[in-house]
């Protein structure tokens, strides 16, 4: 394998993380409060297609990202209606979000543009174009440092880069405001933080409101950055190869990144290589796009380390009289 062709498998390692990272700082975000959110998946696929549907009727990448975020937004606010003011199943709430968008995407999809289900394909301003940084062309030449930059770092959407300054600012938020402790407290021991003075129920929400914006964000980017448009399931189980990243960076948001990360590698490889020959044996294909599930498996069934979520998470808060 030569240098350029390990900087390409990077470069896919770098877009396929992307979505996954944010779903992943999503589930961080609320499960630090104590929410259990299983429905990341049914997020971001409401997202996905909310921001393709709107930017392909208007034209405008924009508006259809808002629009992706607003679509995440609402689901969000029902799983934290559900969770948080009913005090119902978390679990529960998270799997019926998920069947709720994989059920209404397709069927609005099918009613506005007839498509079976997907939307129409999406190009110039509706899509995010990538960006490029100065001076890469004229580096492209330099032996490692050219390739690294010029392909590596610079090209990518403007999601991506969000994504991945989105993981210092969370740590940042967590670990160095007010807010964050009080967040990570919520998670921990809701009663000291209502003990306190402090709105357990309005730190929840906020959480829930933040998971919404970061799992619309990767929607969107899912059908407008990494895709030219909607198609039906197009998450593919990103939100629960998401989840167990989680579990795998043990709620942390440096670890989560190099997690994902590690997913993205995967998908990637899966991606360039096909029908790998290794001394006769020959692996197909459908072996090497396993290679993501296989190890979220691996990682849920406990093979990387004990990881203990937060304290309270899954357990409503009932406010003592």
């Amino acid at each position: 394998m030569d240098f350029l062709t390990l900087i390409q498998i990077f470069d896919s390692t770098i877009r396929l993380a992307t979505p996954l990272l944010l779903a992943c700082l999503a589930g961080l975000y609320s499960e630090r409060a104590g929410i259990f959110d299983i429905g990341l998946e049914g997020k971001m696929l409401m997202s996905a297609f909310f921001s393709a549907a709107v930017a392909a009727v208007t034209g405008s990448v924009w508006l259809g990202l808002l629009a992706g975020i607003a679509s995440s937004l609402l689901l969000a606010g029902l799983h934290g209606l559900a969770s948080i003011t009913f005090r119902g199943n978390q679990l529960i709430s998270g799997v019926a979000i998920n069947f709720l968008a994989a059920g209404m995407t397709v069927l609005i999809a099918q009613d506005w543009f007839q498509q079976g289900g997907r939307t129409p394909s999406l190009f110039g301003g509706a899509r995010f174009e990538p960006i490029d940084w100065p001076f890469a062309e004229a580096l492209s030449g330099v032996p490692v440092v050219g390739p690294i930059y010029s392909e590596l770092l610079s090209g990518h959407s403007v999601l991506v880069y969000i994504a991945f300054l989105a993981v210092p600012a969370t740590w940042w938020v967590l670990y160095r405001t007010r807010f964050g402790l009080r967040l990570r407290a919520v998670g921990e021991n809701p009663a000291a933080v209502d003990t306190a003075g402090v709105s357990v129920v309005g730190l929840r929400y906020a959480a829930v409101a933040i998971c919404g914006v970061l799992c619309g964000i990767a929607g969107a980017y899912l059908a407008t950055a990494l895709q030219a448009g909607f198609v039906k399931d197009m998450t593919a189980g990103r939100g629960f190869i998401a989840l167990a990243a989680l579990i795998f960076a043990k709620w942390r948001p440096w670890h989560a990144m190099w997690a994902c990360l590690l997913f993205g590698l995967l998908q990637a490889v899966a991606l360039r290589f096909q029908n790998i020959d290794l001394g006769g044996v020959v692996i197909p294909v459908q072996a090497m796009d396993a290679l993501p599930y296989i190890l979220t498996v691996v990682i849920l069934a406990g093979f990387v380390g004990k990881a203990i979520p937060p304290k309270a998470g899954g357990e409503p808060y009932v406010k003592e009289r």
